[in-house]
This record gives C-alpha cells, sequence and structure tokens, in this order.
C-alpha cells in the first residue's frame, strides 16, 4: 500500500513528467542503452535531470539510472527523452550482430564455460 509523501507516489511523478506517460521522442531508451551527458546542469534546472545529468558523466545504462534515482523506468525514459531533445544528453544503443560471422565461435563459448564450471 502507498503511503501519502513517499517519493514515489503517483503524483509526484505525475509532476515530475508534467502528466506524459510516453517520452517525447521516438529514440528507444532500452534498459541497456547507454546514457553519456553532453552538457553540465542548468541553473533552475528540475532535480531530477541535474542529478541524471551529474550521473550520466561516464556512460550509464538506462536501469542504472532508475535505479539510481528510485524510479520508474518509464518515469526515467520520460526524463531522458526531455534532456534528449534539449541537446543535454546522448543515447548510445546496444549492437546488435549484423551476421553470424561476427558471432563467438561456439568451440570456443564452450572452452569458456567448461573452465567457469572448473572455478
Amino acid at each position: 500500500m502507498s503511503r501519502p509523501g513517499r517519493d514515489d507516489a503517483p503524483d509526484r511523478l505525475y509532476t515530475l513528467t508534467g502528466g506524459r506517460s510516453r517520452p517525447a521522442t521516438d529514440v528507444p531508451f532500452d534498459l541497456v542503452s547507454l546514457v553519456v551527458t553532453e552538457s553540465d546542469p542548468a541553473p533552475g534546472m528540475p532535480s531530477e535531470h541535474a542529478t541524471i545529468l551529474r550521473m550520466c558523466a561516464r556512460p550509464t545504462a538506462v536501469v542504472e539510472v532508475a535505479a539510481e534515482l528510485g524510479l520508474p523506468v518509464s518515469i526515467v525514459r520520460v526524463l531522458l527523452s526531455d534532456l534528449l531533445v534539449q541537446g543535454r544528453i546522448s543515447v548510445r544503443h546496444p549492437r546488435i550482430a549484423a551476421s553470424p560471422h561476427r558471432l563467438p565461435d561456439p568451440d570456443i563459448l564452450e572452452q569458456v564455460l567448461v573452465g567457469l564450471r572448473n572455478l
């Protein structure tokens, strides 16, 4: 049961996002996408935005940002989209192997697995 005054109270989350439930951009923020700060926090900026900018001075995964802020990922995606539109962050998405030739050799993976089991 939710207690009034908690940080994740629905009215606070509504205020953080300005009532929006979807990001302002079509850029997908996967849980493992890396967020990198492109500018310092500005005076008068919402504290969550400033915290994200300080936190992401080094590449940080979306899921880590959510965990550090103690906010649902859906809310963090909205906040990140705001910062992306403002040009304050950049997002690096995970790379997907383009072809099976780029995948590791299954024999090497099996040897690594055997080695780990022997530890």
